[in-house]
């Protein structure tokens, strides 16, 4: 009965802000026009669509307020009017109130907040779906950031995620697409990933692990966590000044270069990607500020890390030979490798695949990313995917939700990049290090410690081995081993007779055949 409650008050939600004028325009059955008219009988629409919509999302809970995020990265495939709204959501969710964020921070502790921190700001400067931030000030004089997470969540997203898991199914039973796309597996991983983030703890390990991950890389910063005050529900970490990837006007002022801007954003995420399996997975534009400082200027400043993605070492080996095999439009490897991952049945004709990719792809390359209409690229490959009976691959979801954020930041900051021609060095350069020389001597490197423990045990192995086959109990099995020898002998011998024997007969047969006549 509850989540027949939430179901309806999902509907009532969708006619109140008048999203069915939206929802509904596909259908052409006057009843289901009649019935949302009777529903809707008396209502005054004042507002913009756009703000009607945010503050939907927004009343309907943290799950829509993740979707109405990403949706606002992508001004190619929005009215500009709703993704101006939408990108609202992104650090601009109301925040709850101020006493109750000092008391959460209080009960964490187990102390007054006068007690651990010097001064705590009650306004707080960012409010998300999952938590909002409070600048504050430590005993030592440190500036910090403490992350609160909001009360009572766990339950909401619970019961939305319920809702979820039930409509997967419901879509897997009645849908032709439903098993091919896995939407059971995929809201099982949307599940783990949402869990995650309600545990701050776990966002602060993902935050120190990218921290060390990215220390070499001179293009990102992600703030240091001060572990004694992190908590599940409360987290502290290093201040960081900068100003909102957004802001493109006051960056362009600041004369931080956009362009070069736009590809150490791509080379940030290949790298976190093949190079460390590792990445930041919720890269929307209130989750990344830029440095103004002048030993960090143009730097990229990273926040927000409750969501992370990962892949296997087979996940990514994948992943760069489908890259660069798209980067040298080898649309026959690209077949190839589906076939050979298991993506596709294993009796796909190679050729049929290839010429669907090609006609999908062929038409993009070489263009900006201004002139390319993402929209249609992605209706093509699923109506490509589907007559292929393409299997989608849920630990790759997020990885296709980042790069959707990546090419909306890309396009803000330069909408002539190049996303291909920026990346395909970088991939190429990765795989080179993967299979060429240097690659083999890391691997080597790697394994050293294993090695150096094993070979001073060879000697020890192999006399244990030798008194094992001298063993009694293997007594039964020697016999066998022997006859078998036997019998491949006499074969052996056999073959090399008959050899002999047709050799001689052809030339006693030549000999006839040359002195008879």
């Amino acid at each position: 009965m509850r989540h027949l409650a939430r179901l309806v008050f999902i509907a009532f939600t969708v006619l109140r802000f008048g999203l069915d004028e939206v929802a509904l325009s596909a259908f052409r059955q006057r009843w289901v026009r009649l019935m949302v008219r009777v529903a809707t009988v008396g209502r005054r629409l004042d507002e913009p669509r756009g703000v009607r919509l945010r503050r939907a999302l927004e009343r309907l809970g943290p799950i829509f307020v993740k979707f109405g995020q990403v949706l606002s990265t992508r001004r190619d495939l929005l009215p500009l009017d709703i993704a101006d709204e939408l990108a609202k959501l992104q650090d601009r969710v109301p925040p709850f109130p101020a006493a109750q964020a000092r008391a959460l921070v209080e009960k964490a502790y187990g102390r007054r907040i006068e007690e651990v921190f010097a001064s705590f700001d009650a306004e707080p400067v960012a409010s998300a779906s999952i938590a909002q931030v409070h600048f504050a000030t430590l005993k030592s004089g440190r500036e910090v950031a403490v992350k609160v997470l909001r009360p009572g969540m766990l339950a909401v997203i619970d019961d939305d995620l319920t809702l979820l898991h039930q409509l997967a199914r419901w879509v897997e039973r009645l849908s032709a697409d439903g098993k091919r796309l896995k939407p059971r597996e995929v809201v099982a991983e949307f599940d783990g990933y949402l869990h995650d983030e309600l545990d701050l703890v776990r966002e602060a390990a993902n935050a120190a692990q990218l921290r060390r991950n990215m220390a070499g890389l001179n293009l990102v910063m992600v703030p240091e966590m001060v572990w004694e005050l992190c908590t599940p529900g409360v987290m502290v970490m290093e201040r960081m000044h900068g100003v909102p990837i957004g802001q493109i006007a006051r960056l362009r002022e600041a004369g931080v270069d956009l362009k070069k801007l736009a590809r150490d954003g791509v080379t940030i995420f290949f790298t976190q990607v093949f190079r460390d399996g590792f990445f930041h997975a919720d890269m929307h534009p209130g989750n990344i500020q830029v440095s103004l400082a002048p030993a960090t200027f143009g730097r990229y400043i990273a926040l927000d890390f409750g969501i992370v993605g990962t892949l296997t070492d087979n996940d990514k080996e994948y992943l760069a030979h489908n890259f660069i095999a798209f980067f040298r439009r080898d649309y026959k490897r690209v077949a190839e490798l589906h076939v050979e991952s298991g993506w596709v049945p294993p009796g796909t004709r190679i050729d049929a695949l290839e010429s669907a990719i090609r006609a999908v792809c062929e038409p993009h390359f070489d263009r900006p990313l201004k002139d390319i209409s993402l929209g249609q690229v992605l209706m093509r490959l699923f109506q490509t995917s589907r007559r292929f009976n393409v299997e989608i691959q849920p630990q790759l979801v997020l990885l296709q939700k980042t790069l959707l954020n990546i090419e909306g930041l890309g396009r803000q900051l330069d909408p002539e990049l190049d996303l291909w021609t920026t990346a395909k060095p970088f991939l190429e350069r990765w795989m080179n290090e993967q299979i060429g020389w240097r690659g083999l001597l890391e691997r080597f490197k790697n394994e050293a410690p294993r090695y150096a423990q094993l070979i001073p045990e060879l000697p020890r192995l192999l006399h244990q081995a030798l008194q094992q086959q001298a063993r009694p109990a293997d007594s039964a099995l020697l016999p066998a081993l022997l006859a078998e020898q036997r019998a491949t002998r006499r074969l052996l011998q056999a073959l090399l007779w008959g050899g002999i024997g047709f050799l001689a007969g052809w030339l006693v047969t030549r000999l006839v055949q040359q002195f008879g006549g």
